[in-house]
């Protein structure tokens, strides 16, 4: 499995809130919402490879 990369991100207050409400609403931590939310775009915008290297990724 590859290394997994840390990455800073400041946040606006208001984007960090609803962040960890959606984060809650899905039973994820704030830093897997994001990566999901991430995956999601990549996706949505035909950028992310079609073997990413994801071991489990939500369907929704």
């Amino acid at each position: 499995m590859a290394e997994r990369k840390s990455v800073l991100v400041r946040l606006d207050p208001a984007v960090h809130a609803a962040l960890t409400r959606w984060a809650a609403d899905d039973l994820r931590s704030v830093n897997a919402q994001i990566e999901y939310a991430l995956r999601l775009a990549l996706r949505q915008s035909g950028r992310l490879p079609a073997t990413d290297g994801s071991a489990a990724e939500d369907p929704a």
